[in-house]
């Protein structure tokens, strides 16, 4: 059977869902998925009328890539590293190097947040005069080299 012949479902399986039931799913807009799959990152199945059918596989691989973008990764990154012919070494690499990169925002956005902790305890009126403010912020302050 073609991967775009509908197919009947084994019990207990779920049966296939529209694009518009898993855009619904995990609150995407249908051009989001349809433009997914343009870039080659999702390949639904199809069904006789050539209407997409999203399967369990489809709406992990969906999860997934929603996971892999709110940790910051390009749609060229997770196509990488969710490629079938994907190298292992390869791909490692990239992790490591965007794992390097999300480690780098996360302590910018702990900074930010630490100064605007600072902020809200602070009894000054401007904040700037505040002794305890100007050190949390200082590091920010610095000159770069």
């Amino acid at each position: 059977m073609k991967s775009n012949e509908p197919r009947t479902p084994e019990p207990g399986e779920e049966t296939p869902t529209s694009i518009g039931a898993l855009a619904e799913r995990f609150g995407l807009a249908t051009q989001v998925l349809r433009h997914r799959e343009s870039v080659g990152l999702l390949a639904p199945a199809r069904d006789a009328a050539g209407r997409r059918r999203y399967g369990a596989a489809d709406r992990t691989r969906v999860a997934v890539i929603l996971r892999a973008k709110e940790a910051g990764l390009s749609l060229d990154a997770i196509r990488a590293l969710t490629a079938a012919t994907a190298d292992a070494a390869r791909c490692r690499d990239l992790l490591r190097a965007e794992a390097e990169a999300l480690r780098t925002r996360i302590a910018a956005a702990q900074a930010s947040l630490d100064i605007l902790e600072c902020a809200l305890t602070c009894d000054h009126e401007d904040v700037t005069g505040c002794a305890r403010f100007r050190q949390v912020a200082a590091p920010r302050a610095a000159p770069q080299g």
